[in-house]
């Protein structure tokens, strides 16, 4: 009897041990997701664009579709990858983390460019699927549009994983294995959760508009409906700012990480100089407000030196090379 009780104290043991690593294992995956806000807010403000246009009962499918394509592009491709950077390559990460930074930077500077009406042609003028008025069949164009956003998620992927990558606090590979792949579900799930219901809240606010039984529901059904848009143009905005926010954070910690540590220092002391100006309650903020402006605009800057160089000479790269893919899949 004694030497079973000792076997369950032994068994307990373990699966508290066990318990205690799956909670690090999410514990790990929730903090380090929540240093890719600027990647995951972007991911969330392009998608709605590839479901418009279609039959209100085939933009969840296709929506799950997309899920399903970027949920592959993270466990199947970009997961390992990451694992192999991370216990082969270490040394990598900080300059790939950069180049994610600085790909946020154009995007989010060309985003601006356009808005304001200045710059060349990016690539928002010609988005993945921007030839589908040659195709008849709704079926081969959900299929188009559904590709044609899984291509967009895999650069946004990229750079989410890499970000939750350098931002793991895990000392072993299937620690590192575990919070990554949790990661990558929590960020889909959330991502295109929030994606599937910003696209159905129209249907949501007509069918209140038309069927609520009090004028409370209706109105409210109404003014959802009303608000839609201009809640798409206020995720647009801060998915912008979040996009140069997050791009000039990277640039400026991956020069410290370098060597180039002066911008990150100057940022750094007028953020706090900026902190004494208020009320000692709210210096934690007001000095958190300040370095994110500040990284902010740097990322702006940066990214408008980009833009030539994304529209004259990445931009062709990519659409040769997959537009040449797309042809021979079709051939």
């Amino acid at each position: 009897m004694s030497g079973l009780l000792a076997l369950l104290d032994d068994v307990a043991a373990i699966a508290k041990v066990a318990a205690a690593s799956v909670d690090d294992v999410f514990g790990q995956a929730a903090k380090a997701s929540a240093k890719a806000a600027g990647a995951v807010i972007d991911d969330a403000a392009v998608t709605p664009k590839y479901v418009s246009g279609f039959e209100a009962d085939r933009e969840l499918p296709i929506i799950w579709g997309i899920t399903k394509g970027s949920l592959k592009n993270k466990l199947v491709f970009l997961l390992p990858a990451g694992l192999l950077l991370s216990n082969f390559a270490p040394w990598l990460i900080a300059p790939l983390l950069m180049l994610g930074g600085a790909y946020l930077c154009f995007e989010g500077a060309e985003k601006i460019a356009h808005a304001l009406g200045v710059g060349g042609k990016g690539h928002e003028d010609h988005p993945p699927g921007a030839d589908e008025k040659v195709i008849k069949d709704p079926a081969k164009l959900e299929e188009q549009k559904a590709k044609g956003a899984i291509k967009t998620d895999f650069i946004l992927s990229a750079e989410i994983m890499t970000i939750v990558l350098s931002n793991l606090e895990v000392t072993n590979f299937w620690m590192e294995a575990g919070a990554l792949a949790a990661a990558a579900v929590i960020i889909t799930v959330a991502v295109y959760g929030s994606v599937a219901l910003i696209v159905k809240m129209d249907d949501v606010g007509l069918y209140m508009a038309k069927n609520g039984n009090l004028g409370l529901t209706r109105g409210l059904g109404r003014g959802i409906v009303r608000g839609m848009p201009w809640f798409l143009k206020a995720l647009t905005i801060i998915g912008t700012a979040a996009m140069l926010w997050v791009g000039g954070s990277i640039i400026v910690h991956g020069m410290e990480e370098l060597g180039f540590a002066g911008l990150g220092h100057l940022i750094h002391d007028y953020a706090v100089a900026f902190g004494h100006l208020v009320p000692a309650a709210y210096v934690g903020a007001a000095e958190w407000i300040a370095k994110a402006a500040m990284d902010g605009v740097f990322g702006l800057a940066l990214g408008l030196v980009l833009i030539p160089v994304g529209e004259k000479i990445i931009t062709p790269l990519w659409r040769a090379v997959f537009n040449r893919k797309d042809a021979k899949a079709h051939a």
